[in-house]
């Protein structure tokens, strides 16, 4: 368990960063601790109501209007609450059945909405934890400073309410949520592959073949890879002087009994070297975007495939997807992919791990939308000036022929399905990409 430790509060932090627990929580506990604390602090120092002027608080005598306020205002705030609830559920209902359950995750991790919440459930727990101050018995007493303190943030509560509203409105546009997906996508490419491609292409390196006949690690929960911990598996493998190869990338679903990952040389490892390996992945029910690329493409492609359905024809929505699809690709190719190959010492391999290729997020990315856009001019035409946009931010050869034969695809898909004076359109496109790679050639 111990060796899982790190793994798991990675994925606690990834969990509970974005959802509406941590945030929400912190900001209503801080508010409510600044409540009890600065009531406490008026009551053993009196001079500091004399601060506050009568203009914003006359009663400064009279503790029955203080509880008057607090409560008023903490109920008040309770009913806001309700109303958010009521307009963030119907949003995420909205979301989920017109666009894809799958960016749910976008919303949930939303920043604006879970301040909105931290900040109402906070100005609730001021005002509860500054109420039990106002008091006439056995002395009188008014935490004016407090009470003034709580009507500022019943002002901001205000405010903020129209702020959400407005954030609402706008987060549920369906391009307002494919540019969030894809700037989140982006984020993950920006921490998982920092460096700028190189001129020269890499090469294939043959070494992983030699782990297929290792000693398999069976995996003991099933789930899909959310997190592999890279430099512990480095570490673990060099520790026990072994080589890791492992069986599946990042985002693919492993049933529990199937092997995860095999190793060489185990005859000098511990009895329990597969355990400590295990704890080294994050296995969970749902992907997440910890190291996933693929799956923040996959979201934009659930999008445009519901808008191109018979029961939506929404080929403007499509459109809008290919756009922030060639987008996240342009970012991909002028990055250096991460690293498969981990040795430690030099020259001595320890770790074998399989990372998304260039194809595979291509076909990921347009090949669906290709197949259900075949009988739709607009959509096909936005792909080729995708692959077109693509090729033109890479000057390798071998990326530019590989976007050229999917560009042709979309073509010899449409040639059945489309008019003549309609294809003569792709064809042109088809053309204009010829030339840029051939450039290149």
């Amino acid at each position: 368990m111990l060796e899982r430790l790190p793994v798991l509060f990675r994925s606690a932090m990834y969990a509970l960063r974005g959802g509406f627990l941590i945030r929400p929580l912190l900001i209503a506990v801080i508010l409510g601790i600044a409540g009890a604390v600065l009531s406490s602090l008026e009551e053993s120092t009196p001079g500091i109501s004399a601060w506050i002027p009568s203009t914003l608080f006359p009663s400064h005598d009279d503790p029955g209007v203080a509880q008057v306020i607090l409560g008023s205002i903490a109920t008040s705030i309770m009913t806001v609450v309700s109303i958010v609830f009521a307009i963030l559920l119907m949003t995420l209902t909205l979301a989920s059945t017109q666009f894809s359950p799958r960016i749910l995750i976008s919303f949930v991790r939303d920043r604006t909405t879970q301040w909105t919440l931290g900040v109402f459930l906070g100005t609730f727990s001021y005002c509860m934890a500054a109420l039990p101050a106002a008091r006439s018995l056995p002395h009188p007493f008014v935490p004016v400073g407090t009470v003034t303190g709580a009507m500022v943030l019943a002002l901001v509560c205000v405010g903020w309410l129209i702020y959400f509203i407005n954030h609402i409105s706008r987060s549920i546009s369906v391009n307002h949520i494919v540019d969030r997906i894809a700037r989140e996508t982006e984020l993950v490419i920006d921490e998982f592959m920092p460096f700028p491609r190189g001129p020269f292409p890499l090469p294939d390196r043959a070494e992983a073949s030699a782990a297929k006949d290792g000693t398999p690690i069976l995996n003991r929960q099933s789930g899909y890879i959310c997190y592999i911990d890279i430099k512990r598996l480095v570490a673990l493998a060099k520790a026990y002087r072994i080589c890791v190869h492992v069986e599946r990338r990042v985002g693919q679903f492993v049933p529990a009994g199937v092997p995860l990952a095999r190793a060489l040389h185990t005859e000098r490892a511990p009895a329990d070297c597969a355990l400590h390996l295990i704890a080294a992945f994050d296995i969970g029910p749902t992907r997440t975007m910890q190291q996933d690329v693929e799956f923040g493409v996959i979201q934009i492609v659930d999008i445009a495939l519901r808008a191109m359905s018979p029961a939506v024809n929404d080929p403007s929505t499509a459109i809008s997807c290919v756009d922030q699809l060639s987008r996240i690709m342009i970012l991909w190719v002028g990055r250096m992919p991460p690293p498969s190959h981990y040795y430690a010492p030099p020259h001595i391999l320890r770790l074998f791990v399989p990372w998304m290729s260039f194809d595979g997020l291509l076909d990921t990315a347009f090949e669906q939308i290709r197949h259900y856009a075949a009988a739709d001019v607009a959509v096909s035409l936005r792909l080729m000036r995708a692959f077109t946009d693509i090729a033109s931010a890479t000057r390798h050869a071998d990326l530019r022929a590989r976007l050229l034969e999917r560009a042709r695809r979309v073509v010899g898909g449409c040639a059945g399905h489309l008019p003549q004076d309609e294809l003569v359109k792709l064809q042109q496109r088809l053309m204009a990409l010829e030339t840029i790679v051939a450039a290149t050639g």
